[in-house]
């Protein structure tokens, strides 16, 4: 995570970051990324990942970054219908109003940080 101290009274610091996704190793960044695009489940969350990366991370790695997401109104379950729930269809998840706000945020304090090096 970021130095708050280090940070608080420099021009990038933003006061939303402090409520923003969980950005340890960029997980909950990434998850969010890819959800703004579509609905996506943690299996698809997975795929994308690796095809990115060359590695596929493992369950135990992404399910509790979609419960943290979950848990801090980040993202909510995709509605579904009877149908799909009846067949156990996999949970795709889809951004809050809270989750694009501060997509957003992470993403102005992403390329404010890295923006140099791309």
């Amino acid at each position: 995570m970021y130095d708050r101290a280090r940070i608080k009274y420099s021009t990038i610091y933003e006061p939303e970051m402090e409520t923003c996704c969980d950005m340890k190793g960029f997980l909950a960044y990434l998850t969010l990324k890819l959800i703004s695009k579509k609905p996506m489940s943690g299996e698809d969350i997975r795929t994308e990942i690796e095809k990115r990366r060359g590695t596929r991370p493992s369950p135990g790695t992404i399910y509790p970054c979609l419960k943290h997401l979950v848990d801090t109104g980040l993202i909510e379950e995709e509605a579904r219908g009877k149908m799909q729930e009846a067949r156990g269809k996999e949970k795709k998840y889809i951004l809050t109003p809270q989750g694009k706000k501060s997509l957003e945020t992470a993403t102005r304090q992403f390329i404010r940080i890295f923006g140099d090096m791309l």
